[in-house]
């Protein structure tokens, strides 16, 4: 092996080691016996060593290490990310995103994905859905973008344009979309009474003050609400879980709100209901989705926990859980998940989700063709609440 090649070595397995002891730290599981044996690294060092011995044509040594951490993180959930300096130094400036936005709220499974679309945004009057795939944004492919890196690239100023090539079920079919970005509307809670009577809440967000939104649009449906609501939180994945848990105290009066749970059994946190919640007591028939996510599907969890609330429609997401940044050699850093929000029967949230108790099939919508009349998950919530919970 030459003195370059075990150069490499060393700079490609520093910032390896460093995650894994990290890992082993956060987790205050591993002995130090443990955290120093890992024969993978030794597999590791050999891949290196053919490669920079071998390969056809000289490689890149930040190209490899990047790849090597990227692929690490890929391996973990999808919030969890390899972050490069520039994504690192964002963070720490905690500057606002710029104004202009598309309403996708996305995540990282290969690709970019789509969990959320914000009702009326440019994204929904394009026809972007839950579950579509971004393989490009603005010509960067989004295969290494970290859920942060695509978020950032989204935003914009109001009235710039943004190329979208958008993948619906079949990867061989992709679609450009440009999409101008504008300003979303500030209402995150409406309300209304569907024909037949019923009170329907719509949550487009649990971004701030969508709690005490929601608490005074039920409110002032009146004496309808007494008898039951129907809260639609499907395709809901924006904002923030603290406001997901405001939400639930209004509805649920004594007991656990939320577990968050670390790696440790005994590493758990659970927010109680106080003096003052739980004073919205009517049945609720909650609309949930498979872009149901963080601070709504935390929501759902806890109202479903507390037997508040029945559930109709798709499982939800599977992304209910806390990240921190973790900060690597030359300015490199991990965003790494390190607790996670649980059911009330002790199985995780994140990564599993809700079961609806009644359960409603996707409509598979064909890309540019507009979604089919009628709505069958309303429709059986509106049973439901008719028959009573």
């Amino acid at each position: 092996m030459t003195s370059r090649t075990r150069w490499a070595i060393f700079l490609i397995s520093t910032p390896l080691v460093v995650l894994i002891a990290v890992g082993g730290l956060l987790g205050a599981t591993r002995t130090a016996t443990t955290q120093a044996s890992f024969p993978q690294l030794r597999v590791f060092e050999e891949v290196v060593s053919l490669v920079f011995a071998a390969y056809v044509e000289e490689v890149d040594v930040d190209k490899v290490m990047d790849g090597a951490m990227r692929g690490l993180a890929d391996s973990l959930d999808p919030p969890s990310a390899y972050l490069s300096p520039r994504e690192v130094e964002a963070i720490d400036a905690k500057a606002a995103l710029p104004p202009g936005r598309t309403g996708l709220t996305v995540t990282r499974q290969f690709w970019t994905r789509v969990i959320g679309v914000r009702d009326g945004s440019p994204a929904a009057r394009a026809g972007l859905r839950t579950g579509d795939f971004i393989r490009m944004i603005d010509d960067k492919a989004t295969r290494d973008l970290s859920a942060i890196a695509a978020t950032n690239l989204l935003a914009g100023a109001p009235g710039s344009k943004v190329k979208l090539l958008v993948v619906r079920n079949n990867p061989g079919d992709p679609h450009e979309v440009t999409l101008t970005r504008e300003a979303l509307p500030t209402d995150l809670v409406s309300s209304k009474k569907l024909a037949g009577g019923e009170p329907y809440v719509r949550v487009q967000s649990f971004g701030a003050g969508a709690a005490a939104a929601l608490r005074k649009q039920i409110d002032s449906l009146g004496a309808a609400a007494a008898r039951g609501v129907i809260v639609d939180i499907r395709g809901v994945a924006d904002g923030e879980v603290d406001e997901g848990i405001a939400a639930a105290r209004h509805f649920i009066k004594s007991g656990a709100v939320a577990t968050l749970a670390g790696r440790n059994e005994t590493d758990k946190t659970v927010t109680s209901a106080g003096s003052g919640d739980g004073a919205l007591a009517m049945p609720v028939v909650l609309l949930v989705s498979n872009g149901t996510a963080n601070g709504a599907e935390v929501f759902a969890g806890a109202l479903a926990g507390a037997k508040r609330a029945t559930l109709v429609g798709e499982p939800t997401a599977g992304l209910a859980a806390r990240q921190r940044l973790v900060r690597l050699p030359e300015g490199h850093g991990l965003w790494m998940t390190y607790a996670r929000y649980l059911q009330a029967d002790g199985k995780p949230l994140h990564g599993q989700g809700l079961r609806p108790e009644i359960l409603v099939e996707p409509t598979f919508v064909p890309f540019g063709e507009p979604a089919p009349a009628g709505d069958p998950g309303l429709d059986k919530a509106v049973e439901r609440l008719k028959n009573g919970l």
